[in-house]
């Protein structure tokens, strides 16, 4: 009953989302757009974000038909896994897809409206910028939930309701079934992403080193036939782009949760007397989704807090945007201690002060860990602080200078991140677990606090995301304000709006690869879970109706036991040192196994004390290999199983290849971006050559040319590296074999870590360097220090917006990847 009070509660706190998210966008568009040339510019920047959305969703389409088709021949032919995979993979996308449309739509429709209401006050401003960022951020959390919801529904109560009322999903299969939908929104969020990325920063560079640096134009000049390219960017890129990748933290962190709450209790060890196994579980599934429902709710309520005056500074227009924040980090973490309290089953080693579970302070570390992270990007990008203020002051030497700094400080912002994700994993390991990293019994349940602390970053996300969106909303006012040649002093107020959206762009990304860093891990402790299915999947796609009761072989390392209509998995788990004997190895796969023969009870040795966990199992003779149920192995079962030993050659060439593929992918984008700003900056070059009445303002740019140039370049060059994140796991499982994917997903994941931040904070100091310098500092515009300025940020544009963001959602893609297609290398791998 419980469960089924919290399913719904999640469901009406999503249905809530969405209204809210669906009554902010009502009140943004009832604001005015203002003179006719407000509205001429805005509806260009509409019509090419439309274009690119539309191009985009063609050759996204065709991917995900074919990736459907081969997820359905892995589940319906070679039975690997549920049938139900490829139908969650095209609903994930799909709702992923609709997401990032309504985001962009709403925030293209918001620009004009934002630069009018500036005319009358900052705080105008500020309040549709800000609540069309919220449209973005509910119905990311809202619609991820509602869908989750709806799955979890449709598995676990519908199917065995209305489908086959014989078949019920195991609470295993069903979480491993629901991450195929996290895989939907994966890649879809790679192709926004990588794509969006490639289309702003093109534009961008284009429009900065043709227009600014060479012609010398102001920012968002209507004589640069880029600035609407680079407008409609910022919306493709920022909103778009960003909105996928945090709706697929959020997602994956919940269903990561959901199946680690499984794993927690399966062996039934922490489960208190009187209470089942499965009831265990299902309240541990319902946890992160009961805390997601908490965040949707709790944002409505900070998204009222912000608000400020027209005399305020940058500061006290940060402060205004931390108000709302704060005061829902702070109702989240009251709210959440409560329903874990009354959800997580308790046990002594797992409980403190004797009533609250451990989880619960797993949740307060996730909330302070994303918070740290975000004061940290702050700190190293924003022009407030020394960092980027002694970074601009390097551009009084030349561009060579600016360069070196803006790489070295970027490389230098990795540490704290890195320590605190550190921190992080340690304190929601150690508060769940009780501090107990050695007991097998309590190490799961260690590592379910690790995925609920992603869930509790991720909790305030209606609001975060809200100040995300916000940044590319108030970026495009500007341009708006510039292009249509209002007073001054609305461009000021834009401006100030901008500046904050800076910062918040740059918190926002440091948040994003914070929360992806502990959602890949996360699933990379979930990748077990996709094992253990599709081991149960191939016992029972080889047993038969007619096959006798007994033990049956299905690979040298793998055995069932069919027992009546029942079926049970064992690992063959070989003693160190030792391997299996002739008369083992010697039996066909599929055959039965004699029991005096080649199976034994298992014994102790001569002077050793029994096992009583082991001691109703079997051994194969002469190694004394115990049989382990799949369906209670533990991590280290599994770890032991595969070889899972750092020093495994198979796992030390996964390791090498992940740490590759995150620079092969940076590399592969970064060229992208390169080739596309060449195209964009000859097309410039072109129009100011043929036509040089655009400069005296005699004639006007084709704006729509530059789109396309973006729109064909983005399709073009997001197919290879989104490729690269969807087929590296599965060959490299195919080749090395599970161990290898370990390695892979450990590589990929501390490499790809590592890189996002430097490469985030480097074009992030590059970025606010030069609006230092453009505030009047170290000679301010048109000076040498600021054409050295403008070439860092255009070195920096696809690093912070291209490269750093897309390699979130590498390294989630790659997890989640590994799970679904855990089957068919569990199977198929040489």
């Amino acid at each position: 009953m419980l469960v089924l009070v919290v399913w719904f509660g999640a469901v009406v706190a999503s249905v809530i989302g969405l209204f809210w998210a669906f009554h902010f966008y009502r009140q943004m568009m009832l604001a005015s757009e203002g003179n006719d040339e407000m509205k001429s510019i805005a509806q260009s920047v509409r019509d090419g974000a439309g274009a690119y959305l539309n191009q985009q969703n063609k050759v996204v389409s065709i991917v995900f038909v074919l990736v459907t088709a081969v997820l359905a021949f892995a589940a319906f032919q070679l039975k690997v896994q549920s049938g139900f995979m490829p139908i969650a993979f095209l609903t994930g996308g799909l709702f992923s897809g609709l997401c990032g449309w309504f985001g962009m739509r709403t925030a293209t429709q918001a620009s004009s409206r934002t630069a009018n209401a500036a005319i009358n006050s900052l705080n105008d401003g500020l309040q549709i910028a800000f609540r069309s960022g919220a449209v973005m951020g509910l119905t990311v959390v809202g619609m991820g939930l509602l869908y989750i919801c709806m799955w979890f529904g449709v598995l676990y109560w519908g199917v065995p309701a209305f489908a086959d009322p014989e078949h019920t999903f195991s609470l295993s299969e069903l979480s491993v079934t629901m991450l195929s939908f996290g895989m939907g929104a994966s890649a879809q969020a790679l192709f926004a992403r990588v794509g969006g990325g490639i289309f702003t920063k093109a534009a961008d560079v284009g429009a900065d080193l043709v227009g600014k640096v060479e012609q010398s134009l102001k920012e968002d000049s209507p004589l640069n036939p880029a600035t609407i390219a680079d407008n409609v960017g910022d919306n493709v890129g920022d909103v778009a782009g960003m909105g996928a990748d945090l709706y697929e933290s959020y997602c994956g962190s919940i269903l990561a949760a959901c199946a680690l709450g499984v794993a927690a209790f399966a062996s039934g060890s922490m489960v208190p007397e009187g209470m089942e196994v499965e009831q265990a579980q299902l309240r541990a599934m319902m946890l992160p989704i009961a805390i997601a429902a908490i965040g949707i709710l709790l944002s409505i309520v900070g998204i009222y807090a912000v608000r400020t005056d027209d005399n305020a500074s940058q500061k006290s227009l940060l402060k205004a945007l931390d108000r709302g924040i704060n005061r829902t980090t702070l109702l989240i973490i009251v709210a959440s201690i409560l329903i874990t309290s009354l959800l997580i089953p308790t046990v002594p080693q797992t409980t403190w002060f004797g009533f609250l579970p451990g989880v619960s302070f797993s949740i307060i570390v996730g909330l302070l860990a994303g918070w740290l992270i975000g004061k940290w990007t702050e700190y190293s990008t924003s022009d407030e602080y020394s960092p980027t203020q002694r970074l601009a002051a390097q551009a009084e030497t030349g561009p060579a200078t600016i360069i070196i700094g803006g790489i070295a400080d970027g490389m230098y912002s990795v540490w704290f991140p890195v320590f605190i994700i550190c921190l992080g994993m340690f304190a929601s390991f150690g508060f769940a677990s009780g501090f107990d990293f050695d007991n097998d019994q309590s190490f799961p349940i260690g590592l379910y606090g690790v995925g609920i602390a992603a869930v509790g970053m991720l909790s305030t996300l209606g609001i975060t995301l809200a100040t995300d969106a916000y940044g590319p909303i108030a970026d495009n006012a500007g341009g708006n304000a510039e292009m249509a040649g209002l007073e001054p002093y609305v461009r000021e107020r834009t401006d100030a709006l901008d500046s904050l959206g800076n910062t918040t762009a740059a918190t926002g990304k440091g948040f994003a690869i914070g929360s992806a860093a502990l959602t890949a891990l996360a699933l990379f402790a979930a990748s077990v879970e996709g094992v253990r299915d599709g081991m149960h999947r191939w016992a029972g796609d080889q047993v038969t109706q007619s096959q006798a009761d007994g033990f049956y072989k299905l690979s040298d390392k793998l055995v069932y036991q069919k027992n009546g209509d029942s079926v049970t998995s064992y690992l063959v788990m070989p003693e160190p040192g030792k391997r299996a004997p002739e008369s083992w190895t010697q039996i066909e796969d599929g055959l039965a196994i004699d029991e005096q023969v080649v199976l034994t009870p298992l014994e102790p040795l001569e002077g050793e004390a029994a096992d009583a966990e082991l001691a109703s199992n079997y051994i194969i003779r002469g190694c004394r290999a115990p049989l382990v149920d799949v369906s209670t192995a533990s991590l280290r079962n599994f770890l032991t199983f595969f070889d899972g030993n750092i020093i495994n050659p198979r796992v030390l060439m996964g390791i090498f290849l992940g740490a590759m593929s995150t620079f092969l992918f940076c590399a592969m984008t970064m060229k992208s971006v390169g080739r596309a700003a060449q195209e964009m900056m000859l097309e410039v070059r072109r129009q100011f050559t043929e036509d040089p009445g655009i400069l005296d303002g005699s004639s006007k740019p084709d704006y729509q040319r530059p789109i396309e140039i973006s729109t064909k370049a983005a399709q073009r060059e997001m197919i290879l590296p989104s490729l690269l994140g969807l087929l590296m796991p599965i060959v490299t499982g195919l080749l090395l074999g599970v161990a290898g994917v370990l390695g892979l997903l450990a590589g990929c994941l501390t490499s790809g870590f590592c890189l996002a931040i430097f490469m985030a904070n480097s074009g992030g100091s590059w970025d606010n360097a030069k609006k230092y310098v453009e505030a009047g500092h170290h000679g301010g515009k048109g000076t040498e220090a600021h054409k050295a300025t403008v070439v860092g940020d255009t070195v920096g544009d696809p690093f912070k917006d291209t490269s750093g963001p897309s390699l979130n959602i590498l390294i989630k893609l790659m997890s989640i990847v590994s799970v679904v297609a855990a089957g068919l290398i569990v199977r198929y791998a040489l």
